[in-house]
């Protein structure tokens, strides 16, 4: 089993986003998939409870015994911005890949180099045990404000992996309980492109 952490501890970064397109994601490539939404705004398990019959299961840990979770191929946690000290602590040492997504204002950068300083400081990250991707959130390609997010992402240390835009596409998945990868027609090839550095350090590190 595989540990995925999504966090910031910035609210509205984008963490249910990434976590729900991940785990559709993974899901349809075959795998046995698990979503933990330890938000207490429960946007992830709402996801869930929308998402059709037809397409590859995504389990919600909070159906599953502990014996069954272990029996995931991969466990996907969407957790909540206000997670601090000793809970990052815990959080890091529990899992094997970090996905942070920032969003491209200013209040975004300053509060995730905050939280970046502090995943820097945990053990299993300086040891190379659990490694940390960076996913740029909601970019308007070509504006000053893109050009400053990944100024800042190229100086933390950490693996850039993505920009990804802002696009109706994530509205409308979400919206049905789907991953932008299961959504029909030609309008997500774009965004799939721009994932498809994020799926693949996912795989590389599993």
């Amino acid at each position: 089993m595989r540990r995925v952490l999504v966090a910031n501890t910035k609210g509205g970064s984008g963490k249910t986003t990434l976590a729900s397109n991940l785990a559709g994601y993974l899901a349809q490539l075959g795998h046995k998939v698990v979503l933990e939404d330890i938000d207490r705004q429960q946007s992830s398990a709402s996801w869930l409870a929308r998402r059709p019959q037809h397409v590859a299961t995504v389990f919600n840990a909070e159906d599953l015994g502990k014996s069954a979770l272990q029996k995931a191929d991969w466990v996907i946690t969407d957790s909540p911005g206000g997670l601090r000290d000793k809970k990052i602590s815990d959080a890091v040492t529990e899992t094997d890949l970090i996905l942070v997504p920032i969003a491209p204002s200013a209040f975004d950068i300053g509060a995730t180099q905050d939280f970046l300083s502090l995943l820097a400081e945990e053990k299993a990250v300086r040891k190379h045990k659990t490694f940390v991707g960076l996913v740029g959130m909601r970019v308007m390609p070509r504006t000053k404000s893109a050009e400053r997010l990944l100024a800042f992402m190229d100086e933390t240390g950490f693996a850039v992996l993505s920009m990804l835009r802002s696009s109706q596409i994530y509205v409308t998945a979400a919206e049905e309980g789907l991953s932008i990868f299961e959504l029909s027609g030609s309008l997500k090839e774009i965004d799939i492109a721009q994932w498809n550095p994020v799926t693949d350090w996912i795989l590389q590190n599993s």
